[in-house]
């Protein structure tokens, strides 16, 4: 629904945030002593997670994930991971040379990720432009209060 309306309701771009000092801390002279909690409409994040399925769906469907991608992503398991690394050492042993593996999340990368980069991520991977244009809208305008 949201697609063909091709915008993100205002309604569901506004955040509360309730900042918390972490406990047991001697000073709060830096914002890393402070957890900020962000608190969303509860519709709108259903409806969030339903977008998400259908992305990481369709993503999958069209081969726009790469197939070592295996974290984070459903109908993938822990198990997939091991079987792949065990695959590559196995292999490596087999033509005599040294596997090593490096491991680290990317998740808070996408904070930063500038938009206009998605859209074209987007059109690259064939969405619709009603999609793109859903984003185009979805990523402004986003208010947040702190308390």
């Amino acid at each position: 629904m949201y697609f063909k309306l091709g915008y993100w309701l205002f309604h569901f771009k506004v955040f509360t945030s309730i900042i918390i000092p972490k406990p047991n801390k001697k000073s709060y002279n830096s914002s890393k002593l402070f957890k900020p909690i962000v608190l969303l409409n509860t519709i709108g994040k259903l409806i969030e997670k339903v977008i998400g399925d259908k992305l990481q769906f369709y993503s999958i469907l069209n081969n726009f994930i790469h197939p070592s991608q295996l974290s984070s992503l459903k109908q993938r398991l822990i198990s997939d991971v091991s079987i792949a690394l065990t695959h590559f050492i196995h292999s490596g042993w087999v033509n005599h040379t040294t596997t090593s593996t490096l491991a680290f999340n990317i998740t808070q990368s996408f904070l930063l990720l500038n938009y206009w980069v998605l859209l074209l991520i987007f059109r690259k991977a064939g969405f619709d432009p009603k999609v793109r244009q859903f984003f185009s809208n979805y990523l402004v305008g986003r208010k947040t209060w702190y308390f």
